[in-house]
């Protein structure tokens, strides 16, 4: 059985703050070791249900968080960015028979521990047929659509909600709760460990009985910029539509595509601030 795991660092437990998430910053290099534990209690769990191979892919920020040192040496690890083909998932393919979602955070329309949906900075609001998803949303559908089902995804209270809500058949492993954009209460790193481990491991063997997320088809994707300059880039990608003054839209044949064209825009986003 091969297992795909993708790992954010926003809904780690003990995590709660931008100093911890961000590349240079003191809180940072912690950070990294409970992404990287949180990742090997996975791993085990994913060991135990049954998995024969594992691969891990790093999805945050610049993709580079994990200690390739400190991880379980059974797994394969993908780092680096951009991850070009998907991303976040990258490491996925057809053959993968179950993907975990660890470290995951609620989204752009929530209120959650650093909450945003693929950019705060750039990203007001990212929507799916008119509907705001989170990441973990965003990326089952994708997963989805590669016939691939989510097993779990870990993270706040915020995230774990909407899982609950809306990706029947996921299971959903809360880390802390929210009281702030960085205030959080967490249960100790050791606990979220040992419930991601046994989780893993109960997720992995039923991976069987487990349903791809998400419908084929064509599918809208429009996102709120956060300026109007971010917009008028945005707009250039073909087939991208300005409909209000910092807001786009991309009708697209199916999610893959639509998923193609929201990292475009988030590159040319990203321009845009330079």
């Amino acid at each position: 059985m091969r297992v795909h795991i993708s790992i954010d660092m926003e809904g780690i437990a003990g995590v709660a703050t931008t100093r911890q998430v961000r590349r240079g910053e003191d809180d940072y290099e912690p950070a990294r070791r409970l992404m990287t534990d949180e990742a090997n209690a996975v791993i085990i769990g994913a060991f135990e249900g049954g998995a024969g191979e594992v691969v891990v892919t790093d999805a945050h920020g610049d993709m580079a968080n994990l200690l390739p040192e400190r991880l379980d040496a059974r797994a394969e690890l993908v780092l680096g960015s951009p991850k070009v083909d998907l991303a976040m998932l990258e490491g996925l393919d057809a053959e993968t028979d179950v993907t975990l979602f660890v470290g995951y955070h609620g989204g752009t329309d929530q209120q959650g521990v650093l909450a945003h949906t693929y950019s705060g900075a750039s990203f007001a609001e990212v929507r799916l047929d008119d509907v705001a998803v989170t990441e973990a949303e965003l990326n089952a559908r994708v997963a989805g659509s590669l016939g691939v089902p989510v097993g779990l995804v870990s993270g706040d209270d915020a995230v774990c909600d909407r899982v609950a809500e809306r990706l029947p058949g996921v299971r959903p492993v809360m880390v802390k709760r929210s009281r702030a954009s960085q205030v959080a209460v967490s249960i100790h790193p050791s606990e979220a460990r040992e419930r991601l481990r046994n989780a893993a491991a109960q997720v992995v063997a039923g991976a069987h009985q487990l349903a791809p997320q998400g419908a084929a088809g064509p599918t809208r994707l429009s996102v709120d910029l956060t300026t109007q300059g971010r917009a008028e880039l945005c707009a250039l990608v073909p087939g991208a539509e300005r409909v209000g003054p910092r807001t786009v839209a991309f009708d697209a044949p199916d999610v893959m595509v639509a998923f193609r064209c929201l990292r475009a825009w988030l590159h040319l986003a990203a321009a845009a601030a330079r």
